[in-house]
């Protein structure tokens, strides 16, 4: 398999998986591990959004990326991010994630303060330097980072040889064809938004990694199929679909990533806990919606696949 192959396909993010008492379990980190390799996803994107990674400690992120890799047992492309508020913390996330032998190490832009260009670069540089045998991604999310790759920042970073990919989660995909372009023949681009997977593949995406492909990897396997294939039109339905549950997902008092993880409790039978705070938790109230979420995925999957 050549570098570009291994990242070519769906990659879930992958969720953050809590105890009773909100720790990290990695048991049932595990078993979600298990339960994707056996949906026959590309690989996992570990410790991103949808990993809580905010929220968490460096012990809470290197534990549940030990679990991971113990259970894909090298079944999966394994993309760690590791950016933290600050370089140190992101460095020491890197060289773990290194020596644990994941395919990619990934990192927001640092958040809160407004950073020029020029220590943006120095960040992920000296990030990419404490894991000196590992491709680099960056992740390109403007609407919550509040900082946006640009071109000329993307050609500095192009100077760091294991800078192979962008993960670009910024809403027009018109950045995803401006990537390809500029990165040249090899360099990887991933379509974000999980809302415009078929958009972003047919803009010329080699992929995608996303925040609710991991409760419904089925249907984004398809759209992918289908995008392969240049069946353009049947892949937008499939898009419209799953466009469809999200947003019945994000009806819910609860934070997204707890109706998620309670739908996969209903349709797959895993337990992954709750979200941490200051992410709201679902409420009773919430619990017919989150049903029927669950029968949109069930019906979507009976049509389409």
């Amino acid at each position: 398999m050549s570098k570009a192959e291994k990242y070519q396909g769906i990659i879930p993010a992958f969720y953050a998986c809590y105890d009773e008492n909100g720790e990290v379990d990695g048991e049932r980190v595990e078993a979600l591990t298990r339960h994707l390799v056996k949906k026959g996803v590309k690989g996992v994107y570990v410790g991103g959004s949808s990993g809580e990674c905010i929220y968490q400690t460096v012990a809470d992120r290197k534990l549940t990326l030990e679990h991971v890799m113990k259970a894909a047992e090298g079944k999966l492309t394994v993309i760690a991010h590791v950016a933290c508020n600050n370089t140190a913390e992101s460095q020491e996330l890197a060289r773990h994630a290194e020596s644990l032998g994941v395919d990619a190490i990934a990192a927001i832009p640092p958040i809160y303060f407004h950073l020029p260009e020029h220590a943006i670069a120095q960040y992920w540089n000296d990030i990419s330097a404490a894991a000196p045998n590992t491709d680099f991604v960056i992740y390109n999310i403007p609407q919550l980072a509040g900082v946006a790759l640009t071109m000329p920042l993307f050609k500095e970073m192009r100077k760091n040889p294991r800078v192979v990919a962008v993960k670009n989660s910024s809403m027009p995909t018109q950045d995803i064809q401006m990537f390809k372009m500029e990165g040249g023949e090899g360099f990887i681009v991933f379509n974000g938004p999980d809302e415009q997977l078929v958009s972003g593949l047919a803009i010329g995406a080699d992929g995608g990694i996303g925040g609710t492909y991991g409760v419904m990897p089925e249907l984004y396997l398809k759209i992918k199929e289908l995008v392969d294939a240049g069946r353009i039109k049947e892949a937008q339905d499939v898009q419209n679909a799953a466009d469809a549950i999200i947003y019945a997902m994000c009806a819910c008092h609860g934070n997204l990533y707890a109706v998620m993880k309670e739908v996969m409790k209903i349709r797959d039978g895993l337990e992954l806990g709750g979200v941490r705070k200051p992410l709201p938790s679902l409420i009773p109230e919430d619990m017919p919606q989150v049903e029927k979420c669950a029968k949109m995925i069930d019906e979507a999957i009976a049509k389409f696949c």
